[in-house]
């Protein structure tokens, strides 16, 4: 039975890297439909990643962006070192990571309608995953507000974090990479992978209950 599952995650990644080899070939040689299934594909996991990487989610649509217009003008560099999903986070949190620079030199002291609102929360424990925290459900009317308070609170705590210990926050318990990846993303061993997400998750949970205001259930 193992060695069945071991075969079938074998054919299953051997099918994807096929399909990635034609994406890229065909990005490579100019296809607009290529390009198109580019953004469809990754569109709104990046806009994800790069909103709760920024100071100011409003600027993530605008990143995104900038993003799709750098993958296109810079496919012909890309030769496979890393899987493509992997390269186009790499762009994707380098480009936020500009952004942040930029916020922190010319923006630090504005506030937008964007901003995020501290509100007053439950008493609760820390056994609700951040995943769950952040995803959208068929909830009744409550369980939509409770959810969206929550939300706001987790997003809130979530950028008070030191941006190396966020952005592997990020990376895994939001977008689901495995540490191999993060690693390869983010161009650092396995074993600091590991320790910054212990790092940023006990930040995280600090600055969740340092006043209280657990993660509702």
């Amino acid at each position: 039975m193992q060695a069945g599952t071991v075969v079938g995650n074998l054919a299953s990644a051997i099918a994807v890297q096929s399909g990635e080899a034609a994406l890229v070939a065909d990005l490579k040689a100019g296809s607009e439909e290529a390009f198109a299934l580019l953004v469809a594909l990754y569109h709104q996991p990046l806009y994800s990643v790069i909103s709760r990487s920024l100071s100011d989610p409003s600027d993530a649509a605008d990143i995104t962006q900038e993003v799709f217009l750098k993958v296109f003008r810079s496919i012909n560099g890309f030769h496979g070192d890393a899987s493509l999903k992997t390269w186009l986070y790499r762009i994707a949190l380098h480009e936020a990571a500009n952004r942040r620079r930029w916020w922190s030199r010319h923006k630090r002291q504005e506030l937008t309608i964007d901003s995020p609102i501290a509100t007053n929360g439950h008493d609760g424990d820390d056994a609700c995953c951040l995943r769950d925290t952040l995803a959208d459900g068929m909830r009744s009317p409550y369980d939509c507000a409770v959810a969206q308070e929550t939300k706001t609170r987790v997003e809130e705590a979530l950028r008070k974090l030191p941006e190396n210990f966020r952005t592997v926050v990020i990376l895994r318990e939001i977008e689901g990479f495995a540490y191999d990846e993060i690693a390869e993303i983010l161009n650092i061993n396995i074993g600091t992978v590991k320790s910054r997400l212990m790092r940023g998750r006990a930040a995280l949970k600090s600055y969740l209950f340092a006043t209280g205001q657990g993660v509702a259930r």
